[in-house]
């Protein structure tokens, strides 16, 4: 017996048929096809406002680089930097290279100064670095300055004055390069040229390759190994050696000088300049063959060498 009845739909008058149920939830148009909606027109006053906002982020990242470079100028060149003894010169010449062949090899930077900063000991002065100051004081306009620091009780007068004598500075932003030297207690020489990024630059032999690569100078892949090859001689052998290699690089220096009137070839390099400068320092140019003495009397004959000269006296 059922529970309950229900009347039959199918047969009544007025009953919903199968064909009249929707199919779907709801339509929409479709819009593959549609055109596409009208551009809204642009404030003029809104674009006013986007133009001046460029131009302020413009001159904000101007200042910011100025600031920068301000900031870099008035920073402590060495992090433990004390002063006990200053003596400032500057020293320039007929430039032959302008200062965008500087931008190039260091890089533009906005508003500084570019520095080079050395810590030498001046019981051992790197006289190789004194020629090459010299050097560039002939090409670029040069800031130079020379500092004690207070780890170095006592330093020479000449030493001192290794630069030269003081003259009327100009404003800082006048120079195209600063030359720092620092005589400092240190086991060899240091260098940094960027003090926030870079690492220092330590021994002779590399500072000098660094301060010489300013001049622009190229070489092909041969010469530039000859001249590495005796920058490392002159210092490894020539300076620190023992007398036995000492001998060994005079008699292959007079060979290669009685080929060509410089060590590498027919125009001077910071292989002539560093050999020549460890000759000085080890005593060794009373001894020096035939060759070898003729060429020392050609570097004498320039002026940055015959600068030095005078402080080993």
């Amino acid at each position: 017996m059922p529970m309950y009845k229900v009347k039959p739909l199918h047969g009544a008058p007025g009953a919903l048929r199968a064909e009249q149920l929707p199919s779907c939830m709801y339509r929409l148009p479709c819009l593959h096809r549609a055109a596409p909606p009208p551009q809204e027109e642009v404030d003029p006053s809104l674009q006013a406002l986007e133009s001046r906002q460029e131009e302020i982020l413009k001159r904000l990242y101007e200042l910011k680089s100025a600031v920068d470079g301000l900031s870099k100028m008035i920073q402590t060149p060495d992090a433990d930097f004390d002063v006990t003894n200053v003596i400032q010169t500057d020293e320039c010449s007929t430039l032959t290279t302008n200062g965008a062949d500087l931008d190039l090899m260091l890089g533009k930077d906005y508003g500084a100064l570019k520095d080079i900063v050395i810590n030498a000991n001046p019981s051992l002065p790197p006289l190789s670095l004194l020629v090459l100051h010299s050097l560039l004081c002939e090409h670029y306009k040069i800031l130079s300055a020379v500092h004690t620091h207070s780890s170095v009780k006592s330093v020479p007068e000449s030493l001192l004055k290794c630069f030269g004598e003081p003259t009327k500075k100009q404003p800082r932003h006048e120079y195209q390069l600063g030359f720092t030297l620092i005589w400092k207690d240190v086991p060899k020489p240091q260098m940094k040229f960027s003090i926030q990024t870079m690492c220092p630059i330590e021994g002779e032999g590399n500072i000098a390759r660094f301060l010489f690569s300013l001049f622009g100078q190229k070489y092909n892949a041969v010469t530039s190994t000859l001249i590495d090859s005796w920058v490392d001689t002159a210092i490894f052998q020539l300076k620190e050696g023992s007398s036995k290699e000492k001998g060994a690089v005079l008699r292959s220096m007079n060979a290669a000088l009685g080929k060509t009137p410089w060590l590498v070839g027919n125009e001077l390099t910071v292989a002539d300049i560093v050999a020549w400068c460890a000759l000085q320092q080890t005593g060794s140019t009373n001894a020096a063959p035939a060759n070898v003495q003729k060429w020392m009397k050609s570097c004498e004959n320039l002026a940055p060498f015959s600068s030095v000269i005078k402080l080993l006296k």
